[in-house]
This record gives C-alpha cells, structure tokens and sequence, in this order.
C-alpha cells in the first residue's frame, strides 16, 4: 500500500503528468493522518502548483479544520499574493461556515481576485456567528480601516462591511 501511495504522490507532483488531479483526487479518498500530513506539508511548500493540488486532494478528505489552518496560512502569506486568488478559489471544496472571520480578513486584505471570491463566500454562506466573532472581524477592520492597502477600494469596503455589520449586531440584540 505504501508503494501505491507514493506512486499517488509522485504521479500528482510530476509536472508533466496531465491528470494531475486525477491523482490528487485519488490520494484525497484515502486519506489516512499521515497522507495529511504529507499533503498539508506541499500545501506549505514552494511549488504553488503543487500546493494547489494539495490542498484539492485535502478537500476530498475528513480533515476539513487541519486543511483549512495550512490553506488560510498559505493565503495569508505575503509571499503569495500574487497567486492568492487560487487558494481562495479552491476554498469551495471545503466547509467554510465556522471560517467568517478568515475570510472576512481576505476580503480586507486579498488582492482583487481573492477578495471578489471572498465577498462572494462571505454573501453566500450561512456562518456560524457569535458575539466574539464579531468583536474579532472588527479587530481587522478596525486595521484595515488605519492601514488600508488601496486607499481607492477603502469607500467600497465602508460601504459594504458597514451595513454587514449592523446586521450581524442586530442578530444578538
């Protein structure tokens, strides 16, 4: 089994193979803790093609929470926010509706891709919100809202994350 799984493993990283995801699909259905945490390491890893593949063959797997703790770190990277909107992207394999406040922060801070995906995560999920939760999106914008990164998009955000937030507020009053 080992032998096949490595293969798995070579095949879904060998950048001529063309049916790449067919094998990052494969090693997602038989997902074991070590096939994760192999996995989890190329989501860290330098090859972003790889990481891509990675974090879809974790999508195929039970390990939503652990998947999602390496995806937002690779997306919160400055290093990738250039390739940001993919790892965004591929988030819809996954169950988001515990991660408001992860996307809410790449909704501030993403570039233009990964906060249009974003945005339309935060407006078509239906989220687990709490009072804390809350208080912690405000923490970033309150950030943002001092350090924005494109003092054009700042009027847009306003007038979008402030109205979102009067409604979940209202939600708990």
């Amino acid at each position: 089994m080992q032998d096949e799984i490595q293969k798995l493993f070579d095949r879904m990283t060998d950048p001529k193979e063309s049916e790449a995801y067919h094998f990052a699909d494969k090693l997602g259905s038989l997902a074991d803790e070590e096939i994760k945490d192999k996995l989890i390491e190329l989501v860290k890893g330098e090859d972003w093609e790889v990481s891509y593949l990675a974090c879809r063959a974790l999508s195929k797997t039970k390990f939503n929470e652990e998947a999602l703790d390496a995806i937002f770190e690779k997306i919160f990277d400055r290093n990738n926010k250039a390739i940001q909107g993919a790892f965004v992207q591929i988030l819809e394999e996954f169950d988001l509706n515990n991660r408001f406040v992860d996307l809410f922060r790449v909704y501030l801070f993403g570039n233009f891709k990964a906060s249009t995906l974003a945005k339309d995560y935060l407006d078509g999920i239906e989220f687990d919100i709490t009072p804390r939760t809350i208080k912690k999106a405000e923490k970033h914008w309150n950030h943002y809202l001092h350090n924005p990164e494109d003092e054009g998009s700042l009027a847009i955000k306003k007038s979008e994350v402030e109205p979102m937030f009067k409604e979940l507020k209202d939600l708990f009053e």
